[in-house]
C-alpha cells in the first residue's frame, strides 16, 4: 500500500478512535507511567543465519509522572546493540486541554543521544473517545554543538478492543540530517497482566529509506 493511502488510512479511522495514553494528554497529578521494550531487526530478505542473529537491536524505558494537573515530566533512555546510548529529560505542558479536541501538549527534552548534547523540542496533537486514539507526535533532534537536526513525526492510531486488550496502528516518519527520509509501519497488540501491569508485542516493516523489519516486546506500568 503507498505510504500516502496508508496515512489517509489512519487519519480516517482516527474519525472513531479515542482514548489515548501518553502524548498528548497530561499525566494525572501523582500518577506514574512506565514502558520499557527490546526491538530487535533484520534485513527484509533475510537468509537464515540473519534470522538467527538480529542485525539491529535497541532497548528503551520511558517514563513520566503527573508533578501538576498541567506539569508532566519524565525520562526517556535508551541504548543500541553497538552501545550508543539515549538519556533524555523531559517536561511537557498543554497548550490546549478543553473538553473539545484536539488536545495539543508542547514538550521540551534535553540529555545526549549517541554521546551529543541533544535538545528536543516536540509537539503532540490527540483526539479520543471510548473507543482509543488517536495521535500526531513530531519532534526535531538539535545536536547543540553542530546543529545537525533530525525530525521525526509518529501518527499513531489505538483501539480499546474486549478483555482490556489495544490494537495499535503506527506509522513512524523522519528525516535524519544528511540522511534519506525514512517510513516504517509499527502495529501491536497490548495485553492485560494485572490492573497495573500490560505487555505490548509487535512487529515492524520498514516502507521507505529503511529497508528492515522486526519484532517488538514491552511492558505498561501505571500507578
Amino acid at each position: 500500500m503507498p505510504i500516502c493511502r496508508l496515512i489517509s488510512l489512519l487519519l480516517a479511522l482516527s474519525l472513531i478512535a479515542g482514548d489515548a495514553a501518553a502524548g498528548a494528554w497530561p499525566r494525572e497529578a501523582g500518577r506514574s507511567f512506565v514502558a520499557g521494550a527490546l526491538r530487535f531487526g533484520w534485513p527484509q530478505d533475510p537468509d537464515g543465519r540473519s534470522l538467527r542473529d538480529p542485525t539491529q537491536g535497541y532497548h528503551t524505558l520511558y517514563m513520566e509522572y503527573g508533578l501538576t494537573p498541567d506539569w508532566t515530566i519524565g525520562l526517556d533512555l535508551g541504548q543500541s546493540m553497538t552501545g550508543e546510548r539515549k538519556m533524555l529529560v523531559w517536561a511537557q505542558y498543554p497548550l490546549r486541554n478543553l473538553q473539545s479536541y484536539p488536545k495539543v501538549t508542547a514538550q521540551l527534552a534535553y540529555g545526549t543521544i549517541a554521546e551529543e548534547a541533544i535538545l528536543r523540542p516536540g509537539l503532540s496533537l490527540g483526539w479520543g473517545s471510548e473507543g482509543g486514539w488517536f495521535t500526531i507526535d513530531s519532534m526535531a533532534e538539535i545536536e547543540i554543538d553542530g546543529g545537525a537536526t533530525d525530525y521525526k513525526m509518529d501518527i499513531t492510531l489505538g483501539r480499546n478492543l474486549s478483555r482490556g486488550r489495544k490494537l495499535i496502528l503506527q506509522m513512524q516518519t523522519g528525516a535524519p540530517d544528511g540522511g534519506d527520509p525514512f517510513a516504517r509501519f509499527v502495529p501491536s497488540l497490548v495485553f492485560p497482566v494485572t490492573d497495573m501491569l500490560k505487555i505490548e508485542a509487535g512487529m515492524s516493516y520498514g516502507l521507505q529509506g529503511d529497508e528492515a523489519m522486526g519484532i517488538k516486546l514491552g511492558f505498561w506500568a501505571e500507578f
